[in-house]
């Protein structure tokens, strides 16, 4: 079975919590397992991290490749704005990458209008909340 690893960055172990008005009620943990079964169900196992810390995201992103993933769903977060490290700790990783936001980013504030990581991703989705996950699994079926 084929491996995929989907990245969450800052934040994101609060969705559920947090403006629930943008990022639903629905718990960060139950999002994971849902994400999980929908791999599972297109043949790929799902491996998810979450971290808070830029640098735990990076060493992920390193070793993806040495742990037999084939491709990635990252939502980095607020450091998609502004993480040059991050973007490219990607570039250097040669699998493809899908960009996600549970958010629309372009229909909030300017400031989320910019993905840093974006360039090098295969690319990107946002605006469907959760579905926006499942959405990135099928397309890194059709790239891998």
């Amino acid at each position: 079975m084929k491996k995929i690893l989907v990245l969450l960055g800052p934040n994101l172990n609060m969705v559920g919590v947090r403006e629930k008005g943008i990022y639903g009620t629905e718990t960060a943990v139950s999002i994971e397992n849902q994400i999980k079964e929908f791999a599972l169900n297109n043949g790929f196992s799902a491996d998810i991290f979450q971290s808070n810390h830029e640098g735990d995201l990076i060493d992920k992103i390193h070793s993806a490749k040495d742990n037999n993933y084939e491709g990635v769903v990252i939502n980095a977060g607020a450091l998609t704005h502004y993480s040059y490290a991050l973007r490219d700790a990607i570039a250097c990783v040669k699998i493809p990458f899908v960009e996600v936001h549970m958010s629309n980013i372009h229909a909030r504030e300017e400031f989320r209008h910019t993905s840093v990581i974006a360039p090098v991703c295969a690319g990107q989705i946002a605006g469907f909340g959760k579905n926006s996950y499942f959405l990135a699994i099928n397309a890194l079926k059709d790239l891998i």
